[in-house]
């Protein structure tokens, strides 16, 4: 404000001079010069000091005002703002600052409510955790977890509480929690956030096993109510036939067609034991399926091998771009079979033909197997273990390509065509080679 006042009292010092030279030749008497000089100086000096004044007012309330913005009261407002002058200007600015301030407090306000809402209302353990793995953040789910109030938890290391594993590891995974029961298993997903500027952990831990039970019993009971039909289907047979011959070779005399009959009987049980063996082999490979040996793969060279193989129908290869994958030549050999041979079973049923390309769908590999048949009448239980709607079809060409397919990180999709009849078979790989450790993960196994 002393500079202020000095360049106030500067800017009237050349007037001032000016007045006082020419009070200095008006015929005047001496003492109505000395009182007119008194009163222009009074003037200068009372002009700079009022300068003075309103300038410390109007930055003294722009202190407070950002004052007011530090300390988070978004309320406070300057009055007098107008775009006439800088200092107006200024004014108007920092109160539209304020204003826009205090709507995005208000907005933070009810995003962290509906957050805390939120986190205490889901079923599944929230927690935070520091660079020096100390808990910051707890919801009610994992303080039941933990079995301890949220208010004595925040602050613990994650040792203390045993869950220095979950902070280290794959980022997803099924675990068992030390101080819980072995049976339980959950589903561990870690993630990082920043706050402050200082990384954090956050874990969400939720139960899984009711729902790995619940799965595992419909798993058994689907697979015994398969299993359970087939066997009957096979040894109802070859019960009646047992009965059969030993109530012919209990006839005395014997008829004179025996040997026939008994030749007919066993060639009938010979049958179904064939069937009930290649059940159980076929369960076997099913079940057995190793995790893929990762090898390159030219997808060209390996369509041609497919399609080569199939003889009863000549196919249209769409060629597709000149890729190369990193999967198990062998387990992709049988998946593309299987889909080539399901696609020309259909197509010979009404005449139709058969396609195949690949190409790239958002940075993914995509394989399609096109057929002209007469289509899916329910697509329910297509990928379900030894179901099959094909006479003398065993039932598991679709799921062992499912399970390959997962088994490489990747899926399989069967539906009907939208542009024609018939069916449209995709597998879909990723472009980026899976770890091993996630292929372990999605390799299904259904022996127990």
């Amino acid at each position: 404000m002393t500079r202020l006042t000095l360049l106030a009292l500067a800017g009237g010092a050349p007037a001032l001079l000016v007045a006082l030279l020419l009070l200095a030749g008006v015929d005047l008497s001496g003492s109505l010069k000395w009182a007119l000089a008194l009163t222009l100086l009074l003037c200068w000096s009372g002009a700079a000091l009022v300068l003075r004044s309103q300038a410390t007012f109007r930055l003294r309330t722009l202190s407070n005002l950002l004052a007011a913005l530090r300390e988070g009261d978004y309320s406070f407002r300057v009055r007098g703002s107008h775009r006439r002058d800088a200092l107006g200007e200024l004014v108007l600015e920092l109160n539209l600052l304020a204003q826009a301030l205090r709507a995005e407090r208000f907005g933070d306000i009810e995003t962290t409510s509906l957050l805390g809402k939120v986190m205490a209302e889901v079923d599944v353990a929230v927690l935070a955790f520091d660079p020096e793995r100390r808990l910051t953040l707890v919801n009610p789910a994992g303080a039941r977890l933990l079995g301890q109030a949220p208010g004595g938890l925040v602050g613990c290391s994650a040792a203390g509480l045993g869950l220095a594993d979950c902070l280290d590891g794959p980022p997803s995974r099924a675990v068992s929690l030390p101080f819980r029961s072995r049976d339980e298993r959950w589903e561990l997903r870690r993630g990082s956030f920043r706050q402050r500027g200082r990384p954090h952990a956050l874990l969400v831990l939720s139960d899984v096993s009711r729902t790995l039970r619940a799965e595992e019993v419909a798993a058994w009971q689907r697979l015994i109510r398969v299993l359970g039909h087939e066997l009957n289907s096979s040894l109802t047979p070859v019960k009646s036939i047992a009965g059969s011959l030993l109530a012919l070779v209990d006839r005395d005399p014997l008829p004179a067609d025996w040997r026939d009959d008994v030749r007919s009987g066993l060639s009938i049980v010979a049958t179904r034991a064939e069937a009930l063996n290649r059940l159980m082999g076929a369960y076997a490979r099913l079940a057995k399926l190793p995790p893929p040996n990762l090898a390159p793969v030219p997808v060209r060279a390996w369509v041609d091998h497919a399609v080569g193989l199939e003889s009863r129908l000549t196919l249209e290869v769409q060629e597709g771009p000149d890729l190369m994958l990193e999967a198990d030549r062998d387990q992709l050999d049988q998946l593309l079979i299987n889909l080539v041979r399901n696609g020309v079973d259909a197509a010979l049923e009404t005449g139709g033909g058969v396609r195949v390309g690949w190409g790239t769908v958002r940075g993914s590999f995509e394989l399609w197997v096109e057929d002209e048949g007469p289509g899916l009448a329910s697509d329910t239980n297509l990928f379900v273990p030894f179901f099959s709607t094909k006479k003398g079809g065993s039932g598991i060409g679709l799921a062992l390509c499912r399970q390959i397919a997962e088994a490489h990180g990747g899926t399989v999709t069967l539906a009907n065509r939208a542009d024609a009849r018939g069916c449209r078979a995709v597998v879909r790989l990723p472009a980026e080679t899976p770890t091993r450790p996630a292929l372990e993960r999605t390799a299904l196994h259904f022996a127990p």
